[in-house]
């Protein structure tokens, strides 16, 4: 027994390849269907499990009978390989059809050179045992360099040999056995001309060797006439890439640091230290680099596999984005993440459809800000709704004309980044869409990775409708609670009018008294402030019974100039006479003056507020701008309009959803300029009623 056996690197590699050969020829007998070619594959991994297992041994115990085994098992699982490439390079193709026409005289051969192979394994030395002058000990090491070179010959074969359509199939397999035969190549030359097997070089073969499994299981995958049933994981071909290219990129630093080393003079420990630091620099660089695993996937995906994703890992990585919460960013962000991972993208921006029907921009990721509105009209909504395509935007650019459209919109300019658009559709609705940035990498979109991109679309559309009924859950559970809260507010209403009713009794009797008089008006005031604190606490959101009928502008703003305007020097109106609207009269003023009470006290001490009211086509407009504080675009998108949100201190955020919700149940809307520290400019644009009409109708009536 080896007294160091445990530090042994011959131990480790040969256990380790023990263990690969091992799980590998499991994983190609349960996948075994039948008969065929591949059974000498299969006998080829099993006798490379029970070589790699004997070599363990003797390098663990250094024992005559493991060597003795070890040499036999190498010489067997040579002549496998061997036998199997040429029964491949028989016939004639990877794919094509049985060895049957294989003469005699071609078998007799090929017979005796596979015995020849295993008897020179058998003669072959133990690592570092010198042989004496040039008898064995030089001829067997060439005997076993032959081997390596007839592998090699034959892998070259094989290769050539196969039809250019079907050397995707055989590429894998030239490659791995390539390997191992050009290892063997470079162990015997050693061998041969130093009359001795290198230790180093014959314990590093066994994990050498190992490292083809992989690529050997994507040959035995995507050669369904080998009768194996077996599938590969992308992360075990992807780990053992990386694997190998680490390895080769510390050979490529080890080479440059001998050579420094050795040659380096009094510089040589200073810039060996240079470069050892360098190599690791770069190495980590190299690892930690988003770019360099996207090539990696690329590369993998294009050379190895007939898919480009393996879609249960791409499902879920998908699925994990999107629903976990601990992923930074919203449902909305991690949406636009999720997509972009599946195509390498750097990031992307999301447009949504708001409540009128426009798409907005509502989140982004590494793309700039966008306040462009685009109304369903528009070309681009139009256009994905009709197709569900996934519009190229660098196509788009060379031929507009196969989107249907003269030239690319110039909203669309802002983004010289952008690369994708991804439609997203909830059943046959389009909820929005994603805007993708260029790739890490170059990226070749085909059939696939479109219909992929659709799906996950899809399921990003559901993500966020599913958002959109929870938020509409959510404020109904709200109104509940209002609702809930108006009870105690009737109560409280209920006990002022029991006051105001004892005192309206006693009135008649005490009225003369000043003591009465006194306590009188400090009940009135005690109930108006009262009901002014309720008042401010509940706002009503009863919809009219009536329907709208003609309403006129110019005096709705009298009303609101003689309430707001008295000690104001800073309210300005500008009316234009015979404006005339579809709508509630009280209603539409309490609007307006909502509207306008916002604004000055937006306006702080000295309030500048203009009221304009104006035709605009077939519609009227009332404009109400201030020059206050002013909002941000986050605050106005996510949560002006929504219920129960404000920033005023005794606000409930009821004011601007019930004005958008009435403006809109009257066919009109709401818009809003604004930026903080500039002001704030609402517009309110409703339907526009001909004064004649108008006229006509209060006859008629």
């Amino acid at each position: 027994m080896n007294p160091d056996w445990s530090t042994d690197p011959a131990v480790w590699s040969y256990g380790l390849a023990t263990l690969a050969f091992g799980a590998f020829s499991i994983q190609l007998i349960l996948g075994r269907r039948g008969s065929g070619v591949g059974g000498l594959l299969l006998a080829a991994a099993v006798l490379q499990a029970a070589w790699a297992a004997a070599s363990l041994a003797h390098a663990a115990a250094d024992g005559a009978l493991a060597w003795n085994l070890a040499r036999a098992f190498d010489g067997l699982r040579y002549a496998a390989l061997l036998a199997f490439l040429s029964m491949i390079r028989a016939r004639g193709s990877v794919g094509g059809g049985s060895a049957a026409g294989v003469g005699r005289t071609r078998r007799l051969p090929a017979a005796l050179l596979l015995l020849a192979v295993i008897a020179a394994h058998l003669l072959a030395p133990p690592p570092a045992a010198t042989a004496a002058g040039g008898g064995a000990g030089a001829l067997v090491p060439a005997l076993l360099l032959g081997t390596s070179v007839a592998g090699l010959v034959l892998v070259e074969q094989v290769y050539r040999g196969t039809p250019e359509a079907q050397r995707w199939n055989v590429r894998p397999l030239c490659v791995a056995l390539a390997a191992v035969f050009g290892y063997d190549l470079v162990l015997y030359s050693d061998a041969a001309l130093f009359r001795e097997v290198d230790a180093n070089l014959w314990a590093a073969r066994g994990v050498a060797h190992a490292l083809v499994i992989p690529v050997l299981g994507i040959a035995a995958a995507r050669n369904k006439d080998w009768r194996f049933d077996v599938a590969l994981s992308r992360g075990v071909v992807a780990g053992s890439t990386a694997l190998v290219a680490s390895g080769g990129y510390l050979l490529a630093i080890a080479v440059v640091g001998y050579y420094v080393h050795y040659f380096g003079g009094s510089w040589g420990k200073a810039l060996l230290t240079v470069v050892l630091f360098a190599g690791l620099f770069v190495f980590v660089l190299v690892t930690f680099s988003g770019t360099f695993r996207a090539k990696m996937r690329v590369f993998i995906a294009k050379h190895f596999f007939p898919y480009r994703y393996d879609y249960r890992e791409e499902w879920l990585s998908f699925t994990r984005t999107l629903s976990n919460p601990g992923t930074p960013g919203s449902i909305r962000e991690r949406g636009i993440r999720a997509l972009a991972d599946l195509v390498e993208s750097t990031g992307g921006a999301l447009w949504t459809r708001d409540d009128d029907g426009a798409y907005v921009q509502v989140a982004r990721v590494n793309l700039p800000a966008s306040d462009h509105v685009l109304l369903a009209s528009d070309w681009l909504p139009s256009f994905l709704a009709a197709t569900g395509w996934v519009i190229d935007l660098h196509d788009l650019r060379r031929d507009p004309a196969k989107y249907k459209v003269e030239r690319m919109p110039s909203w669309l300019l802002q983004f010289p980044a952008a690369w994708l658009v991804v439609p997203l559709f909830d059943g046959e609705e389009l909820l929005g869409f994603v805007l993708l940035a260029n790739p890490r990498v170059k990226f070749e979109l085909n059939w696939e990775v479109l219909d992929l991109l659709k799906t996950a679309g899809r399921q990003v559309a559901g993500f966020l409708a599913q958002e959109r009924a929870t938020e509409a859950l959510l404020e109904a559970r709200k109104f509940d609670a209002f609702n809930r809260m108006s009870a105690f507010v009737v109560h409280d209403l209920k006990n002022l009018v029991a006051q105001l009713q004892l005192l309206l009794k006693n009135a008649e009797r005490h009225r003369a008294n000043p003591d009465f008089q006194r306590d009188m008006l400090a009940t009135v005031e005690h109930a108006v402030g009262r009901m002014n604190h309720l008042m401010q606490q509940l706002r009503s959101g009863v919809e009219p019974i009536e329907r709208p009928g003609p309403v006129d502008l110019c005096a709705v703003a009298d009303r609101l100039q003689r309430r707001f305007g008295t000690g104001r020097d800073g309210l300005a109106f500008d009316v234009e006479q015979g404006v005339v609207v579809l709508g509630h009269e009280d209603r539409l003023e309490r609007v307006v003056g909502h509207l306008l009470q916002n604004a000055i006290d937006a306006s702080g001490d000295n309030p500048r507020v203009r009221v304009r009211i104006r035709r605009d086509g077939a519609e009227a407009v009332v404009e109400v701008a201030d020059q206050g504080v002013g909002m941000s675009a986050e605050f106005v998108r996510e949560r002006l309009f929504k219920p129960f949100q404000s920033t005023k201190h005794a606000g409930m955020g009821i004011g601007a959803y019930e004005s958008q919700q009435y403006v809109s149940s009257v066919g009109g809307r709401i818009q809003v300029d604004t930026a903080p520290g500039v002001g704030t400019t609402v517009r309110v644009c409703l339907p526009l009623v001909a004064a004649r009409s108008a006229v006509a109708a209060e006859g008629a009536a």
